[in-house]
């Protein structure tokens, strides 16, 4: 007789069954409660630059672009105006103080020049017509007054022999009286005379006081136009380089403008374009160093330009002690300028993460290195190699520092 055999409600697949569900729902639970929901991007590692956080020393100075110069440059401007009519040297070449580099042409000097020598010779011959003149003037005068002397002596002597002959009633009073006043009329002649000549010597000096200050001016004229007739003949005014000359032969050149200038190659300095963004930073006595030819030399800058063209200003430099040899004029380097002193901070190397951020947070990788995490930073100063790191990382931390500009705003960089 056959015997009905009951099901067991826990056979083997049913266990199985449960026991899968129960882990997929435990799975479904710790997702949910434990996992990392925050936005991740799949990057590629090997597209990517990812810099180590490090402590050291962070100098603060900028880079920038300088070009030689000769230490001194004198501009040559032309004294008087003309127009080329001969051009002895050409841009480059060595000149010796003296030496002469143009000739200018100018009628209307040449002449200025010829009527104020002819104005000299008529001043002179009317200087010496006026002495002339005066003199023969003085001979009339003394001839005169010489008459006048001699026919007062014997008016006075007749007067004399009179008076006594009157008193002893021998002449008559009235060929007295005659005599007295003959006498008398020939001193008051005489004071009259000498008065006269007194007059005319005075403006005769003074006549001839004025033709001599009119012909010494007339002469000192004459003189500055013969300086600046020799002015039309351009001379090197110091030993050097004729480094340009902006004129050719026949062309016109008015008073003051500048035709070229003269390069004194005894020293160098060199002269910096810097963003205006540290006008205020730089000052004369800053130092800076030059690299040329595998050595640094110490620089120190002497002049700034304040005037700011195009978001740019200029400084000069010299140098501190010896002078590189074979550097030459016009030449370009870049130059280590030095804004402030030295010291430790933690640093982190510049990249193009900084234009993406501002350097308010960047991504730093985990102790696995498989993916990144979004951290918020503050940088501090900037030179041209690194960032000083205020808060937020800590040596050893690596950051990614190229562009995030395809990471959009995610959390996590996976890679």
């Amino acid at each position: 007789m056959d015997r009905k055999i009951e099901k067991k409600f826990w056979n083997k697949k049913r266990i199985i069954m449960i026991s899968g569900g129960a882990l997929v729902a435990l799975l479904l639970l710790y997702t949910l409660i434990f996992a990392d929901h925050r936005a991740t991007l799949n990057v590629e590692k090997d597209k990517i630059t990812i810099a180590t956080v490090k402590k050291g020393t962070f100098d603060v100075y900028i880079a920038v672009t300088a070009v030689v110069m000769p230490l001194k440059t004198i501009r040559l401007d032309a004294i008087e105006g003309g127009y080329v009519s001969r051009k002895y040297l050409e841009g480059g070449s060595m000149v010796k103080a003296g030496d002469s580099i143009l000739r200018l042409d100018n009628q209307h000097m040449m002449m200025d020049f010829v009527n104020h020598e002819t104005e000299i010779y008529r001043l002179r011959n009317e200087l010496q017509n006026t002495r002339l003149n005066i003199r023969q003037q003085e001979f009339s005068m003394q001839q005169t007054i010489s008459e006048l002397d001699m026919k007062i002596d014997v008016a006075k002597d007749l007067y004399d022999r009179n008076k006594q002959l009157v008193e002893e009633k021998i002449v008559a009073r009235q060929e007295f009286n005659k005599n007295k006043y003959e006498l008398e009329g020939l001193q008051r002649q005489k004071a009259i005379q000498v008065e006269s000549q007194r007059y005319q010597r005075e403006n005769a000096t003074a006549q001839i006081s004025q033709l001599e200050g009119t012909l010494r001016r007339t002469q000192q004229n004459l003189e500055l136009m013969r300086q600046n007739l020799n002015s039309l003949i351009v001379r090197a005014p110091v030993s050097g380089q004729l480094s340009s000359i902006d004129v050719e032969v026949g062309s016109s050149i008015t008073a003051g403008q500048n035709i070229g200038q003269i390069d004194d190659l005894d020293g160098f300095k060199l002269r910096a374009d810097i963003d205006e963004h540290y006008v205020s930073q730089v000052f004369s006595g800053l130092r800076a160093s030059f690299e040329f030819d595998g050595k640094s030399y110490d620089m120190i800058v002497t002049k700034v330009y304040p005037e700011v063209k195009s978001g740019r200003f200029q400084a000069d430099m010299t140098f501190e002690k010896e002078t590189p040899k074979g550097i030459r004029r016009g030449q370009s380097s870049p130059i280590r300028l030095v804004l402030g002193k030295s010291q430790e901070a933690t640093l982190l190397p510049l990249g193009g993460f900084f234009s993406d951020t501002g350097g308010n947070w960047v991504y730093v990788l985990d102790k696995s290195g498989n993916k990144a995490v979004k951290r918020t930073i503050s940088l501090g100063r900037k030179n041209p190699l690194y960032f000083e790191v205020l808060e937020g990382l800590q040596p050893g931390d690596q950051v990614i520092v190229s562009s995030y500009e395809n990471f959009g705003n995610k959390e996590v960089l996976s890679f």
